[in-house]
């Protein structure tokens, strides 16, 4: 009876390899990007582009470990949730009030060390960010426009 169950599971592992999450890239506008319209220093630059495009633009970069089911839908729902809160790659396309309330967000989430997530810096450690920058991050969002504060 083991036996069966064994196999049973590893012919569902096997068949659940077919339901690939989709990876194919958004068509983007340049001009629309958070990077062009703002125009930040290169260390912000290059945090943005190391710590939150990956989940918050079309352009992620899906590792090898996407191929293998479960984890590539749990992934994938991650990524998908992250564009629809906030996507870097729409950003011009966003009304003001809608972007100063973004910028506000981001302020809000680095500042409660709750971007980026521990799931990703557990596989990204990269994306890991030292106080340093997490400050430097937070003072150059403060320097767009944004909400003021809620009590």
């Amino acid at each position: 009876m083991l036996k069966y169950v064994l196999y049973g599971l590893i012919a569902l592992v096997v068949i659940i390899q077919f339901f690939q999450i989709d990876k194919t890239p958004v068509p983007t506008e340049p001009s629309q990007d958070f990077i062009t319209m703002t125009h930040p220093p290169v260390e912000i630059k290059e945090l943005l582009k190391s710590v939150c495009y990956d989940c918050h633009s079309g352009s992620t970069k899906y590792p090898w470990y996407t191929f293998v089911q479960p984890v590539g839908w749990w992934i994938g729902h991650h990524i998908e949730e992250g564009q629809e809160h906030l996507n870097f790659a729409q950003w011009g396309t966003y009304n003001e009030k809608r972007q100063k309330h973004k910028v506000t967000e981001c302020i809000e989430e680095v500042e409660e060390g709750e971007m980026p997530l521990d799931s990703y810096t557990w596989a990204h450690s990269e994306a890991r960010l030292s106080k340093d920058q997490r400050d430097n991050l937070i003072a150059w969002f403060k320097t767009l426009p944004h909400e003021e504060e809620h009590h």
